[in-house]
């Protein structure tokens, strides 16, 4: 059986006294490190989150972006295809119009030469008539 006496007190006063001395040497400063890593950790995830937000709202506005450029090409595409249609359709016009021109003109010296052919034959007609009259009569 163990009898307590005055060793049993200054042990106990002698715990108390390294627990007290403890918690001042080792245990505070490692809550203290503790404390200062959770906090460092806290402001590197908010920092990443707002590094994800900012990410996420320049790719939004690199989409919009690329979106209202691809909308714009689109309408100058448009554009220059309904400008090209239209310089097309002038450029047939004007081109008809010189045919219809060349046409008429060919068809006008195409009559003429018909008229004097003509004429000509209805003159080497009426000669050659007479000299077969004369040749005919001649012989005759």
């Amino acid at each position: 059986m163990v009898l307590p006496d005055k060793t049993i007190f200054i042990q106990g006063l002698n715990f108390v006294v390294m627990i007290f001395l403890l918690n001042i040497v080792l245990i505070r400063p490692v809550r203290e490190i503790i404390k200062k890593r959770k906090g460092l950790m806290a402001d590197q995830l908010d920092k990443i989150e707002g590094f994800n937000a900012s990410a996420a709202d320049k790719v939004a506005d690199y989409e919009a972006q690329l979106t209202a450029a691809r909308k714009e090409a689109g309408e100058i595409r448009n554009a220059a295809k309904d400008e090209g249609v239209a310089e097309e359709q002038a450029m047939l016009a004007e081109a008809g119009k010189e045919a219809s021109g060349l046409i008429k003109a060919a068809r006008a010296e195409i009559e003429s030469e018909v008229k004097v052919a003509m004429e000509q034959l209805s003159k080497d007609v009426y000669d050659y008539a007479e000299q077969a009259t004369g040749k005919i009569l001649g012989q005759a």
